[in-house]
């Protein structure tokens, strides 16, 4: 059984004034002998004490059996500052005894932690509370293993190191808060606020919904002659967007995926926010009554993820289950066997998405994949484009080394570009934007595409 203790501070300065007194004892002259002797038994009479103390201390301890609890939220999201609230609770006793400690909870190293360690001081038959923070910074899953607890000893010449708490897990996933503010906004008729795109127009859709009373605005074409002669006013016919179609992300997770604007540990990465944009045109064409499947390419052999189509807004939970902890990899993407994979699970005509990061290096590869998509289905491609591009083709030309740089960003952003338009077909579904707008465009392309009639 291994000691885990570390002198306390009465202990260190008992230790200090023996080594006072030894030198003290050597300078008025007493024997080199005696006084060794005599710091050697003042020395192991301290060891003793100290032995005492810690298993004295170390049995109240265990005999008064504290608990710790934690309260987690059920799910954390990636850059999202949650509260993680601690409580530790010692059942009464009749000597009722009160414990100076300090905390430090085993939070996964993936969380940015602030407000520990903690220092306590708990009395027997009490519960004492603590909250501290806890910011994600990867998508997964994460543990709180059992807490780190210093506690002092009854006579202070040593503190015992326990562990307390239970093991417990939880899952990191994308940041739901685009979602969240899309369908409060869209109850509050205010998207123009996050960008996106609205149109007032009222029997516009391609499926009829219902037949409603003549307004100022609705189409002459749409007046129903049989039921205006019949209730002897104009009726009109409402329709809505067609429904009943189906949406499938391709999501590429190879190496190109793994670009990182992000400064400093907090933040998102471009992968994030891809997962972010999926959650978001997902939760859109589930409220449009569409189904909604996903489908990874670039992984690791076996590791490929694959979400059939489904309805209702419940389906995004189960998307998101699927995709939570899904990462970039150093693998390359063969689009052309994504393509020729997706062909065979999607027989009947959807709307494929494909997120991926473009390089004209892959247009020939890519140009062969969206053919053989586009001769079953409407696709749309989106690419991301780095931050750091525009910023470095932006900077004042303070010199030539900043000249050079501009010069090179202007470059490359129009060789990727032109090889990125050459892509387009006759209907040239194409998207290419910064990663923080990702979301916005596809749903703003979806809506155009679901008033079009062309899924």
């Amino acid at each position: 059984m291994s000691v885990r203790l570390i002198p306390g501070s009465t202990a260190v300065i008992a230790l200090g004034v023996v080594s006072v007194a030894l030198l003290a004892a050597l300078l008025a002259g007493v024997e080199v002998t005696v006084a060794m002797r005599a710091a050697v038994i003042a020395v192991l009479t301290l060891m003793i004490a100290i032995a005492t103390d810690y298993a004295v201390s170390r049995r109240a301890w265990r005999n008064a059996a504290p608990a710790m609890t934690r309260g987690l939220p059920t799910a954390l999201a990636i850059a999202v500052q949650r509260p993680v609230h601690v409580s530790i609770e010692i059942p009464p006793t009749p000597r009722a005894r009160t414990w100076h400690v300090e905390l430090y909870d085993h939070a996964d190293p993936s969380l940015l932690t602030d407000g520990l360690p903690s220092r306590l001081t708990v009395a027997e038959g009490t519960r004492v509370e603590f909250t501290y923070l806890v910011t994600p910074t990867i998508r997964g899953e994460v543990r709180f293993t059992p807490a780190d607890v210093r506690i002092r000893s009854r006579w202070g010449l040593c503190e015992l190191l326990e562990r307390l708490g239970p093991l417990e897990r939880r899952r990191v996933y994308p940041d739901f808060a685009q979602v969240a503010r899309y369908a409060w906004l869209a109850g509050d008729y205010r998207l123009q606020e996050i960008g996106i795109k609205t149109y007032q127009r009222r029997g516009q859709g391609t499926d009829f919904k219902q037949l409603a009373e003549y307004r100022v605005g609705h189409s002459l074409r749409h007046i129903d002659w049989r039921a205006t002669q019949r209730l002897g006013k104009p009726i009109v016919r409402e329709f809505q967007d067609e429904r009943d179609q189906c949406v499938r992300l391709l999501i590429d997770c190879g190496r190109r995926m793994r670009a990182d604007d992000r400064q400093g540990a907090k933040g998102s990465a471009h992968f994030d926010h891809v997962l972010n944009a999926v959650m978001l045109l997902a939760y859109v064409a589930l409220r449009q009554g569409d189904a909604v499947g996903a489908m990874t390419f670039g992984t690791l052999p076996g590791q490929a993820r694959s979400f059939e189509p489904s309805k209702g807004v419940g389906s995004l939970n189960a998307l998101m289950g699927q995709l939570y902890d899904v990462q970039p990899t150093l693998t390359h993407a063969d689009y052309v066997a994504a393509a020729q994979e997706l062909l065979r699970k999607q027989r009947k005509r959807a709307l494929i998405v494909i997120v991926t990061n473009f390089r004209d290096e892959a247009s020939t590869e890519l140009g062969h994949a969206l053919k053989l998509l586009r001769s079953r289905h409407l696709v749309l491609l989106a690419s991301l484009r780095e931050r750091i591009v525009s910023e470095m083709a932006s900077q004042a030309l303070a010199g030539g080394d900043a000249a050079i740089e501009v010069a090179s960003a202007h470059l490359y952003e129009q060789s990727t570009g032109d090889a990125f338009r050459r892509l387009a077909s006759r209907d040239a579904l194409m998207v290419s934007t910064e990663p923080e707008r990702l979301g916005i465009e596809l749903v703003n392309r979806y809506h155009a595409l679901k008033r079009a009639g062309t899924i």
